[in-house]
């Protein structure tokens, strides 16, 4: 099956592009001294080296993004993986309200979830403009549901408590309730923050220097996170982890734009670029529990908060080692937080404590 769109070179030049669809597949590692030029290397210095490694790529036009998403985008049914729609369950195919079939659903016109897929430039155009090579670099710019896509309109990406809108997958919309910043945002399910995470920090390096004149946003000022936005990034690349899904869709793309997202390759390359998310407490310093089991009538962990930290000002997150989440319920009291795992499967699980300023790491094993 072939297919074909249109390239630029990285100098701007249109050229014929013949796609043969599976060849894309071929590329599965990273090339061999592809980031050497990076090593041992740091911060501002870090995210330089990177982007001379990642810039000027082979430019696939915007309309050349349709075709590019059969391979780049497709789950193993063949449907589009939307991340906007998608709802995980284990399973390869996830448990979707609706999917799409390449080609037949492309929006068009939409009137509500379920019509139809689009574009979605998950770094909004208005923030750079929509001027080339960014406003068609596939790496941030994702096929999703054209009813989504519109609620989320330009919005930054947040944390909601209280929706104004919600998604028929949970995505939310609603007032941010990350610190520093109480505008409206867009919240996409858990399981992909990590993967939208990884394309901000691509947006931010591949552009690193080239972004004269774009008009910012709450959330950025030229191709650069605002502190508020990179702690949040920091904190959901951490949360969810590099999937499957991104190592092919990074290896695929690779064989279009013959570049690659370093994050997903190297996701501590953003600790070293960036640092650690604010307050960040290795796994150790805080108290480990033991959670014994059986014993449901008094599964219930308290964690021991570091002085001058005050429980009421957090919230929970919890992610066990093989990448599930859970939400057990949990009370604050002072400098303590207590958990209720009872229902929780037996295994180890990796705390996320989120707090106005600072994010705290604890561990907690359930026998």
């Amino acid at each position: 099956m072939r297919k074909f769109i249109s390239i630029r070179s990285g100098a701007g030049t249109i050229l014929p592009f013949l796609l043969v669809l599976f060849i894309s597949r071929v590329f599965a590692q990273i090339p061999p001294g592809y980031y050497d030029p990076a090593s041992g290397k740091t911060g501002v210095a870090l995210q330089a080296a990177l982007h001379t490694i990642i810039k000027g790529h082979t430019v696939i036009s915007y309309a050349g993004l349709w075709t590019a998403y059969y391979t780049t985008d497709d789950k193993p049914n063949g449907k589009v993986w939307d991340m906007y729609s998608d709802i995980p369950d284990g399973t390869p195919n996830g448990n979707p309200p609706y999917s799409y079939t390449f080609g037949t659903n492309q929006c068009g016109n939409y009137s509500g979830e379920g019509d139809c897929y689009n574009r979605e430039h998950s770094w909004p155009k208005s923030w750079f403009n929509d001027t080339p090579p960014m406003n068609s670099d596939i790496f941030h710019i994702y096929p999703t549901d054209g009813k989504v896509n519109g609620m989320r309109d330009n919005y930054p990406y947040g944390t909601v408590s209280a929706p104004s809108w919600t998604s028929e997958n949970g995505s939310k919309l609603g007032t941010c309730t990350w610190p520093g910043y109480t505008g409206t945002v867009f919240e996409p399910r858990d399981e992909y923050k990590g993967d939208f995470a990884r394309s901000y920090f691509y947006m931010s390096t591949r552009y690193y220097t080239e972004d004269a004149g774009w008009a910012g946003s709450p959330a950025t000022t030229g191709s650069q996170l605002k502190p508020w936005a990179l702690q949040l990034m920091l904190h959901w690349s951490t949360i969810d982890p590099v999937s499957q899904k991104e190592i092919d869709r990074n290896n695929t793309v690779y064989g279009m734009q013959h570049n690659r997202n370093p994050f997903i390759d190297h996701p501590e390359f953003a600790g070293q670029i960036w640092g650690n998310t604010v307050g960040v407490q290795d796994m150790n310093a805080m108290d480990f529990q033991l959670v014994p089991y059986p014993n449901p009538a008094t599964d219930f962990c308290s964690i021991d908060l570091p002085a001058g930290i005050n429980a009421d000002n957090l919230y929970l997150t919890v992610i066990s080692v093989n990448g599930l989440k859970f939400n057990p319920g949990y009370s604050q009291n002072g400098t303590a937080l207590t958990i209720d795992v009872r229902s929780l499967p037996r295994g180890i699980y990796f705390l996320m404590l989120n707090g106005e300023s600072a994010a705290y790491h604890a561990k907690v094993v359930k026998e």
